[in-house]
């Protein structure tokens, strides 16, 4: 698993799916290295309509295009990976019928240990803050990511959950060398730049 910087869209309402995807492609402009598509409560149809365009800028930009939840529609898209959450399919069970890279969201070392024997490609780690992206889910804290920077080795995770620019100096002095981020890209007024600043200071640390 390649890259530190891995965008996870999610389309916003009113959103059409062109503002979705030109805000995509700017990113991936800026230096985006992994994106995902998640549309939670969305049906199939219309994830597959946005998946497959995504899918074709990802690979216009060259990198590997995952969606969440679903490894039923991630095959039938040909995505790279899927991203499984902790309620989701085990990545055992996802790979009895999806043959891609596997991700999976860890929220305590328990269930970072659990998901690597379950043979997860990679794992995100956090949240690391609360953030409107998942209500309700309690911060993890920057202890599970200096937990993961010590216990799991070369095997890939990216810190997720409440990531900008004004905090991202903390997560990086915890550990971290690969994040996940959200709304710092995909909200901000210039998504091309917000991704460069942002790919800038993570290839500033060793």
């Amino acid at each position: 698993m390649q890259g530190r910087l891995y965008l996870v869209v999610t389309p916003r309402t009113g959103w059409s799916f062109a503002e979705t995807l030109d805000r995509t492609e700017r990113a991936l402009a800026g230096g985006v290295e992994v994106l995902q598509l998640r549309a939670k409560d969305w049906e199939a149809r219309p994830i597959l309509e946005l998946g497959e365009r995504m899918r074709a800028l990802a690979e216009r930009y060259g990198v590997p295009f995952f969606l969440n939840d679903r490894p039923d529609l991630a095959a039938l898209l040909g995505a790279d990976g899927v991203h499984l959450g902790q309620n989701d399919l085990t990545p055992l069970e996802a790979r009895r019928f999806f043959g891609g890279m596997v991700g999976r969201s860890t929220h305590a070392p328990e269930q970072a240990l659990r998901a690597l024997e379950e043979g997860a490609d990679y794992l995100s780690v956090g949240p690391v803050w609360e953030t409107p992206t998942k209500p309700g889910r309690p911060a993890a804290g920057l202890g599970y990511v200096r937990w993961a920077a010590e216990n799991l080795g070369n095997r890939p995770w990216f810190a997720i959950g409440g990531i900008d620019l004004a905090n991202l100096d903390q997560v990086l002095e915890a550990g971290a060398r690969r994040i996940v981020v959200v709304r710092a890209i995909l909200d901000a007024p210039d998504p091309e730049g917000a991704a460069r600043a942002f790919r800038e200071r993570l290839y500033g640390v060793a």
